[in-house]
This record gives C-alpha cells, sequence and structure tokens, in this order.
C-alpha cells in the first residue's frame, strides 16, 4: 500500500489555513460535559462533512468593496499574540459594505445598517471581523435572528415590505431599542461608505504571549468624516443612481483618492466582566469610554478594487469563526451563534468547498491541511494521502488537549435564558443616553421626525400603541413629541420616506 507524505506533518489546519486546535477531540464543558456551539473546527468539519456527496446572501445581499492593508502602528503584545496585531506588521485586507435588508437590486441609500466585513489575509491564517456601522445590534440572542431578518424583509402575500411588521417586531423585543435608534438617526444614512464608522460589535478575547487574557472591542474611525444624507436626498439618490455608494468608493480608489480608517480597541481585563455594570457581552450594549478608553491600532486604509466584481467581491466568504492564534470568541451568544451560520451560509451559498476560491485562501504560502473532502466543486486535493485521523502515514494532524488559552470559566445547569443581568443592565437605558447625551437638537429632532413618518406608514393601532410607548421609555420628550406628531396625523397612511425599504 502506497501513501503519498508530500502534506506537512506538523499539524492541520481550518480551511481558513490558521492551526487546527485538534482532529480527535470536541470541545466540552469539562470532560464528561456537554460539546460547545463555539467549537468552530468541529462545525466545519461537521458541517462540511454534511454536504460531501455532492443564492444571493440572506442579510447583506447587496454590497460592494475593496482590498487595502492594516498597518499596526502601536506596541499591542501586552494584549494579544497574533501577529497581524504587532506593532509594524503590515496584513492585506479586504473589506465589503453592505446593507442589510435589500435585495441585490436595491438601491445603496435606503435607510439600513450597513455591513462592515473585513477579512485579514495574516501569516498565521485568515481572521475576519464581521462588523457593521454600529457598535450594537438589535438582539442578543441568535435564535431570534431569523425572525428579526424576516421581519425587515416582505410580506408572504403582497410580497411587500411592511412598516408594521417591522415595529410590531420591535416593540415585542425592547432589546432592539438601542440599534433602532442609531438606525432612526443620522447613522441610517450615511452619505457614502468612506465617510462612516465601522465597528467589529462583539466583544471578542484577546490572548498575549504569558497567557492573559482580554475582552476587546474594534473601533474603526473615519479619516474622510462621518457625513449623512437627508431623507430627501436619499429618497433622490436611490431614484438618480441606486448603486451610489458602490460607484463612490470604485471611483474614488481608481482616481488615487484611497479612505483610510483608523483602528482603536477597547480593552477589558478580564476579571472586570464578572461584576462591570453592564453585560459585556450583551451586543445591544456599549461599553462607555470613559470606562475603557479607545487605544490606538494603526490605519486601515483601502488602496485597490477589485478586478473581477463577482469573483473577488460576490464570492468572498466572511465569517467570525475565521480565528487566529492570540484571539478568540466570548460568551457573546450572537457571537456564538453566528460562527456556525456564516460558515454554513457560504456553504449553501457558495458551495461546499468556498474556502478554496482565491478570495477566500490564506495567503503568505500557507499550506491548507484539512480533513475535510470532495463535495461540490472541489478543485483542491490531497491525492490519494490518508482521509482520516489519526493516521500512520506522514499526514500530519493535530491534538490539542486540555484548556484551551481561549476558553472561559462556565458553571450551571443547561438552560434557555436570557443573560443574568447587570447592576445597570436594561434595554432603554442606553438609547436614551444616545438621545440625551450624544444626539444634538438637530438630530434629535430628524429623529422624532423619521420615526414619526414610518409610525404614520401603515402600522396597526395595537402596534402603534406599543410603538409609542417604547419611544417614551427611551426618552420621555422624544416620545412625547413623537406621539404628538402621530396622533395629530391619524389619517395618513403612507409610509415613510426610506423607512419602508430599512
Amino acid at each position: 500500500m502506497t501513501q503519498q507524505t508530500n502534506l506537512p506533518a506538523t499539524g492541520s489546519t481550518t480551511g481558513g489555513g490558521a492551526p487546527a486546535p485538534s482532529d480527535r477531540n470536541s470541545l466540552s464543558v469539562g470532560s464528561n460535559g456537554p460539546i460547545l456551539l463555539h467549537d468552530v473546527h468541529f462545525l466545519e468539519q461537521m458541517a462540511h462533512f454534511n454536504r460531501e456527496k455532492v443564492p444571493e446572501r440572506q442579510p447583506h445581499a447587496k454590497g460592494a468593496g475593496a482590498f487595502g492593508v492594516l498597518e499596526v502602528t502601536e506596541d499591542l503584545s501586552q494584549y494579544t499574540k497574533a501577529a497581524l496585531f504587532q506593532k509594524g506588521a503590515s496584513t492585506e485586507m479586504l473589506l465589503r459594505f453592505s446593507t442589510v435588508a435589500g435585495e441585490m437590486g436595491s438601491p445603496d441609500t435606503w435607510r439600513d445598517v450597513r455591513g462592515f466585513s473585513m477579512k485579514f489575509y495574516t501569516t498565521e491564517g485568515n481572521y475576519d471581523i464581521v462588523g457593521n456601522n454600529t457598535p450594537i445590534f438589535f438582539l442578543r440572542d441568535p435564535m431570534k435572528f431569523p425572525h428579526f431578518i424576516r421581519s425587515q424583509k416582505r410580506l408572504p402575500d403582497s410580497g411587500l415590505r411592511d412598516n408594521n411588521m417591522q415595529w410590531d417586531f420591535w416593540t415585542l423585543n425592547p432589546e432592539s431599542a438601542h440599534q433602532v435608534t442609531y438606525v432612526m438617526g443620522d447613522r441610517g444614512l450615511p452619505r457614502t461608505w468612506r465617510h462612516m464608522e465601522g465597528y467589529g460589535s462583539h466583544t471578542f478575547m484577546w490572548v498575549n504571549a504569558g497567557g492573559e487574557k482580554f475582552w476587546v472591542k474594534y473601533h474603526f474611525r473615519t479619516n474622510q468624516g462621518m457625513e449623512f444624507f437627508t431623507n430627501a436626498e436619499a429618497a433622490a439618490m436611490a431614484g438618480e443612481d441606486a448603486d451610489f455608494h458602490r460607484r463612490d468608493l470604485f471611483e474614488s480608489i481608481a482616481k488615487g483618492d484611497h479612505p483610510s480608517w483608523t483602528v482603536y480597541v477597547q480593552v477589558m481585563p478580564y476579571a472586570d466582566a464578572k461584576d462591570y455594570r453592564f453585560n459585556p457581552f450583551d451586543l445591544t450594549k456599549v461599553w462607555p469610554h470613559a470606562d475603557y478608553p479607545l487605544i490606538k491600532v494603526g490605519t486601515m486604509t483601502l488602496n485597490k478594487n477589485p478586478e473581477n466584481f463577482f469573483a473577488e467581491i460576490e464570492q468572498a466568504a466572511f465569517s467570525p469563526g475565521n480565528l487566529v492564534p492570540g484571539i478568540g470568541l466570548s460568551p457573546d451568544k450572537m457571537l456564538l451563534g453566528r460562527a456556525f451560520a456564516y460558515h454554513d451560509a457560504q456553504r449553501n451559498r457558495i458551495g461546499t468547498n468556498f474556502h478554496q476560491l482565491p478570495v477566500n485562501r490564506p495567503r503568505h504560502g500557507i499550506e491548507v491541511n484539512t480533513y475535510m473532502f470532495d463535495g461540490q466543486m472541489a478543485f483542491e486535493h490531497s491525492g490519494n494521502a490518508p482521509v482520516y485521523a489519526p493516521n500512520s502515514y506522514g499526514r500530519g494532524w493535530s491534538d490539542q488537549t486540555g484548556a484551551t488559552d481561549t476558553s472561559w470559566e462556565v458553571d450551571g445547569d443547561l438552560v434557555r435564558s436570557a443573560y443574568q443581568l447587570h447592576s445597570e443592565d436594561d434595554d432603554f437605558g442606553q438609547p436614551g443616553a444616545l438621545v440625551r447625551e450624544v444626539m444634538d437638537d438637530g438630530q434629535r429632532q430628524r429623529l422624532v421626525d423619521q420615526v414619526s413618518g414610518s409610525l404614520l406608514g401603515g402600522v396597526r393601532d395595537e402596534v402603534l400603541q406599543r410603538a409609542l410607548d417604547y419611544w417614551k421609555n427611551i426618552d420621555a420628550e422624544v416620545g412625547k413629541q413623537i406621539e404628538s406628531k402621530v396622533t395629530g396625523k391619524q389619517s395618513v397612511a403612507e409610509p415613510a420616506e426610506g423607512m419602508g425599504e430599512s
């Protein structure tokens, strides 16, 4: 019996080229406990196996992007051993912008959250940060995510977008209040992708070379300054140029006007999370900068347009499950759910072997040595090398045992439950602070006008009353102004400009 042995014998990798933790043991709560959803390597292997025998994105269908570089100017070694975040490191990367709810043909300028997804081609494998242009999100539990996306899409009978459906979902899930306040404000209509901020949104773990752990949040501050459309400007542009944001980015880079963002992180000592006044893993919350100030990382610049949009942007596959040494996940339930869901969505959308496409492959000469085989459109292969691990014929496999360096303590029964509340946790406190302390008078007035117009767009009585209470809970004065505008125009039933397409 002959076996091909020209593959590396030092261990296997993930599909993204990073070292695989183990091909023998799954991650569990203790040696006898249940396996965990955030064992990304197991899920990747299992989901690929399920598709070995041989559409547009659900959310974030409409988008575009460009290539660039992350240059780290600061010393972060006390926080992480990840190669891409060491001082002086320069890492090639891809950034894709998008809208959440619109289909492929929808206008760029509809009111919506904007996706801000990055793939870093590091020397240790691919690392993805799949974020938005807001630091928070509508939900804190991934079980609700399919329901949320459907509420932003179209009705089953008419196939039309519907304000009532959106407000029905939002008001029945008051944790949405913080993100809804962002979307209804100026940030719901960025003038261009170049003129908006980006965030990792979730909380992640960093680990340094000494094994010390930290919790981090990513911030990408635009160096072009923040600029926004008014409702009228956005509506006009939707009719004039539905691809305005895509065109603006491509033409700006083509003429040498390369957009850039200054990269920062907030760092929380590992032990602080237990008693911090807000749950630091709740995706609907921010960490006030007074508690954890921004720490500069470096600069991210987009300097190269795609040569082929389909191959390099449409087939780009992002997942927060693409991790590298020195970076891990956190107890954020949304993040843990996404670590599986995004890889699985790409298998359905692009194909079982999406990781073999050039745009998704690791660079720097990294050899992918993964125990995922065959399936649709398998291009790369390992010849007649062993297809199982462990093996006796020289093909490397991984066998990490014991605690991982990105683990955290878990103790308790298996339950279906919301997060335990920290001392200042509630659904309306932070959005209220956003309205009162961050927005100026003009921004508050535009918020009142936008929400009022949206509520007049066919929202039914039983949902309307909940929505008015929702806004009074966010801020009493803003809620009162919204109620006054709505109750004074009850006969109006046209969708608000932009919000019908959020």
